[in-house]
């Protein structure tokens, strides 16, 4: 490891944008997350690292390499969502950036998810196209998708990069890589804590949608991610949460006369969904997962009274946006993650 001083990024008494990066003991991929940040061009940037009670040396490592990133030490592992939460409130830009600390960003990433923001028209968040480190012309992520079934998935996951190179309207943003005004952030009451990693984004911009704001998918903010290098491409960890947290974020969010008429189909989207983890000897994983989300469900019932009550659009404004064709959108998912877990991509 080189341990060499290198030139950081000017400190901006006033940054237009706070990059905040959540790790926890991600040092292997840390370095060149934070060099890539650094170099970004044509926006004024600081960097909040939150450190999620690492035990790898990661805040010896940036005090010594990166002095001018702002390091955020939490005495536990908050997760995704409550790292950013944390992060955030420590932001002094007009805007917030959220970044995995496994990600390497092109040095016009932040400039081109910046000029995506058009708040006169609503769009106030935006979201990166996000490629795989290893292979950069396969997309992980090209912002989130939500099925009318209350499912959430990645767009052009596991497809050739070229067929995301148009800037759209999409559901959501993916949090690995994405931005928006800081006061939107605040106003939406940042990621839910009780998530702690999984489907926070989506409930995010679930909530985001029934505020009125819409989002935008930028193909020139481009990042390259090394793949759930924290999570695991398929673990029990990544199971249980987010098959726990789907049901909190559809079960919050889905407006009422929306959520009648499509609660069969989640039900039977929820079958499907058992089927495929028993297959992967993960059943006994999605059922602990299920109980523990009806567990919490007087929570997210008092969460859900909140979140109606401040909705100003309806059920049809946010169904226009929901995809309808879930199965051979998972199928296709579900296959692509599998051989890349198994290397056979």
């Amino acid at each position: 490891m080189n341990l060499a001083p290198r030139s950081p990024l000017p400190d901006p008494q006033f940054p237009e944008v706070s990059v905040v990066i959540v790790t926890w003991n991600g040092l292997g991929h840390l370095g060149a997350c934070l060099r890539a940040v650094e170099a970004q061009q044509g926006v004024r940037a600081e960097i909040i690292l939150v450190d999620n009670a690492s035990t790898d040396g990661t805040a010896e490592f940036v005090g010594a390499q990166f002095p001018r990133v702002r390091v955020v030490p939490l005495r536990e592992n908050r997760g995704f969502a409550g790292g950013n939460n944390a992060g955030a409130r420590e932001a002094r830009g007009e805007y917030v950036a959220f970044l995995n600390n496994d990600t390497v960003a092109d040095s016009s990433w932040l400039r081109a998810l910046r000029a995506g923001i058009e708040l006169t028209s609503g769009f106030a968040l935006t979201t990166s196209r996000i490629v795989y480190a290893h292979d950069p012309g396969v997309i992980d992520s090209a912002g989130d998708g939500m099925f009318r079934w209350g499912g959430a998935f990645k767009r052009h996951h596991g497809e050739p990069a070229e067929l995301a190179s148009t800037a759209v309207e999409v559901f959501g943003v993916c949090g690995g890589a994405c931005l928006m005004p800081k006061a939107v952030f605040d106003d939406l009451g940042g990621f839910d804590d009780d998530f702690f990693a999984s489907h926070e984004d989506v409930d995010l911009s679930y909530r985001a949608r029934l505020r009125g704001y819409r989002c935008r998918y930028i193909p020139d903010a481009i990042v390259r991610h090394h793949g759930s290098a924290t999570l695991g491409t398929i673990s029990t960890f990544a199971v249980f949460h987010g098959q726990r947290n789907l049901e909190w974020m559809y079960l919050k969010n889905t407006p009422t006369s929306l959520l009648l008429r499509t609660l069969p189909g989640h039900c039977l989207y929820n079958a499907a969904a058992a089927a495929h983890f028993a297959r992967r000897g993960l059943l006994g994983t999605f059922l602990r997962a299920k109980g523990a989300a009806l567990a919490g469900m007087p929570g997210v019932l008092r969460k859900r009274a909140r979140i109606q009550r401040a909705s100003t659009v309806g059920a049809a404004a946010i169904e226009p946006h929901l995809e309808r064709r879930w199965l051979a959108t998972k199928i296709r998912e579900k296959r692509f993650d599998v051989r890349l877990a198994e290397g056979t991509r």
